[in-house]
């Protein structure tokens, strides 16, 4: 539910007494909810290759900073004047094949000091141990994964370019774990060849064609874009930094994905490291593929902050329970998620994973309301396919409902789930009043 109020969540004043002691419980530790969340994942995951991607994001809270109790569950964030908060690093797990979301490996929540750290300019920092770097999140969220998500059959950890780190590398990988990672810098190869440089010279193995969506925050219009594929095995060096137990050198693919044509603004070009070995176009463009689901963690900041649970704006006042209250509302976002990717599969899903019986009843009463007298308007969905009650879902958060349109997306499927919870209280207080 997406309200900030506690008290405009509850139903009765003892329903809200008991969420705040739940939240403000020490016994209630992030760690226990963490792993709980793991279990969930690991539960649904099975013999099953399957993408863990990673990025990191900040609560920030600096407008209650009156309110707020400055303890050591909150400080500074990348805000440059007005940063009061705490940060948040999950894994989150979909299917390497279906692309359907299973839940969070990990998530990784800490805060800085209150007070804003100096920019150190020594080298100093370069030479502290890799453990003791805010970086080493990435390491240790990947690690982490990769130890839960143990019965998969393969594992694809995908990072931006903040995970282009040479100690991952060497530390993470194994037979059946590999990292795909969008270069950072132009590191300089074995041969004083450059990364980028060297990369562009290599002869082209493929190219294909992609439909990209306009989109004004970015600055990209809406177009058919010709992307050419370049690969190559490559070697790279450690830097003079590094813990002298890890290896000097380490081998990896590097791909090459670069939109050419006339006159575009912002052009696609990936430049993509993976351990994963890469020896033909088919596997480069399976990379590629994998390395376009990075975006699908920005949605679930995106619905966790600004469009759907707003946690910047919660009206509680202790930081603990506010990172609790953000750890809970990431699990409920997966139900958003299996929505969207199972409207879009050609293959019928099962209701159950959604919805309850009394939820289904209900949706199909709602379903008689929704549907148009002109059969594009009809819903052309089962009782048996979960897609039919995501339609109505769809068509309550605003979507018109022609299968010929765009299809529904998760801001849609958040305000009509919105929508729907309303309708559901009613529905359940009709029942009750009508069965005295």
């Amino acid at each position: 539910n997406g309200v900030h109020s506690i008290r405009r969540l509850a139903g009765s004043d003892s329903e809200a007494k008991a969420m705040y002691r739940f939240l403000q419980n020490d016994r209630v530790s992030e760690d226990d909810i963490i792993r709980n969340m793991s279990s969930n994942c690991v539960s649904c995951v099975g013999n099953r290759p399957v993408l863990c991607i990673q990025d990191t994001s900040d609560v920030n809270l600096y407008n209650h900073k009156n309110r707020i109790k400055k303890d050591n569950y909150i400080g500074t964030t990348n805000a440059p004047t007005c940063g009061l908060g705490f940060h948040i690093h999950p894994g989150f797990v979909i299917d390497a094949e279906s692309f359907m979301p299973y839940g969070f490996s990990t998530i990784k929540i800490w805060n800085r000091s209150h007070e804003q750290a100096k920019k150190d300019v020594s080298h100093h920092k370069k030479m502290l141990p890799t453990e003791g770097k805010e970086s080493y999140r990435w390491i240790e969220t990947s690690l982490k994964s990769k130890e839960i998500l143990q019965p998969a059959s393969e594992i694809i950890i995908i990072q931006d370019r903040e995970g282009d780190i040479y100690e991952q590398f060497a530390v993470v990988p194994d037979s059946k774990t590999h990292l795909l990672i969008r270069a950072k810098s132009n590191r300089i190869l074995q041969g004083k060849q450059k990364l980028f440089e060297y990369l562009s010279s290599q002869p082209l193995q493929g190219s294909y064609e992609v439909k990209i969506e306009g989109d004004k925050r970015r600055s990209t219009t809406k177009r058919t874009a010709t992307i050419e594929v370049r690969f190559s095995a490559i070697t790279i060096s450690s830097h003079q930094y590094i813990d002298k137990s890890l290896p000097k050198n380490i081998t990896l693919y590097a791909i090459e994905a670069k939109e050419v044509g006339d006159d575009i603004e912002n052009p696609i070009h990936w430049r993509l490291l993976t351990t994963k070995k890469v020896e033909d176009l088919q596997t480069a463009l399976v990379c590629i593929e994998w390395y376009t689901c990075r975006w699908v963690i920005e949605e679930v900041f995106k619905i966790l902050k600004k469009e759907g649970f707003n946690i910047e704006a919660s009206e509680l006042s202790q930081p603990k329970a506010i990172r609790k209250l953000c750890l809970m509302m990431l699990e409920t976002i997966i139900k958003l998620f299996i929505m969207q990717i199972a409207y879009a599969m050609p293959e019928e899903s099962c209701p159950q994973s959604c919805f309850s019986q009394e939820e289904m009843e209900c949706l199909e009463i709602q379903i008689e309301q929704l549907e148009g007298k002109t059969d594009k308007l009809k819903n052309p969905y089962t009782s048996s396919d979960l897609k039919r009650y995501i339609w109505a879902i769809a068509r309550l958060g605003g979507w018109k409902g022609y299968l010929s349109e765009r299809k529904p997306g998760i801001t849609t499927f958040w305000m009509g789930l919105q929508k729907f919870t309303a309708v559901m209280q009613g529905w359940i207080l009709f029942r009750n009043v009508s069965r005295r």
